[in-house]
């Protein structure tokens, strides 16, 4: 009986502890490893970043999601790190390098000016395209003008070899793992301001 309840007081914490980690995992917190370079200048390939699972998607969030189902390419369980642009209900355009939401211009310091105009055309070589236009280009959103509810349009920062919402579309915010934010021991200030205060 001794025995016993000297084991059990060394399984149970160490239970408790590792439920509240995976509870952690699931719903709080986690850790996730960027892959590829449409991120650049802002989150580089194999970093290391964290997502916040309950904290709210806003214009300019850089946000994780599972592209399974909305990217018609992605294997399941693939991941994407992408900046998100349009929230439910805005309209989004593009013209020569200017981004426009609700026809309000973007800054878009958070990138130089190449990489805003670089590889940015609609795949037919205009400078220039909004959501229906891209929609009708790429056989997607069915024409659609705005941002559907639930759902979010989104961008990567390296826009000329970014696979994103150009491509195919809106992500749905059942897709999305959460907002990620570099921590304070990682990468540059200017990149973690890009990534983690941006949002609006």
């Amino acid at each position: 009986m001794k025995v016993f309840k000297e084991i059990m007081s060394w399984i149970i914490p160490i239970a408790v502890g590792l439920l509240l980690a995976a509870l952690l995992g699931k719903f709080v917190i986690a850790r996730v490893r960027v892959d590829g370079p449409s991120m650049q200048p802002n989150l580089d390939n194999n970093e290391k970043v964290w997502i916040l699972k309950q904290s709210k998607i806003k214009h300019l969030s850089v946000v994780v999601f599972d592209a399974h189902g909305v990217d018609p390419s992605a294997k399941a369980k693939t991941k994407y790190v992408k900046r998100v642009i349009g929230l439910p209900g805005d309209t989004v355009s593009f013209n020569n390098g200017q981004l426009y939401v609700n026809k309000k211009k973007v800054n878009q310091n958070f990138i130089s000016a190449s990489e805003r105009t670089s590889g940015t055309t609609d795949g037919s070589g205009h400078n220039s395209w909004n959501l229906q236009t891209l929609s009708k280009r790429f056989k997607w959103g069915n024409g659609s003008k705005v941002v559907p509810k639930g759902e979010y349009f989104v961008l990567g920062d390296h826009r000329s070899v970014s696979n994103d919402g150009r491509y195919w579309g809106f992500v749905p915010k059942s897709k999305i793992d959460g907002v990620v934010k570099v921590p304070v021991w990682s990468s540059t200030a200017t990149k973690r301001h890009n990534v983690n205060s941006l949002s609006y």
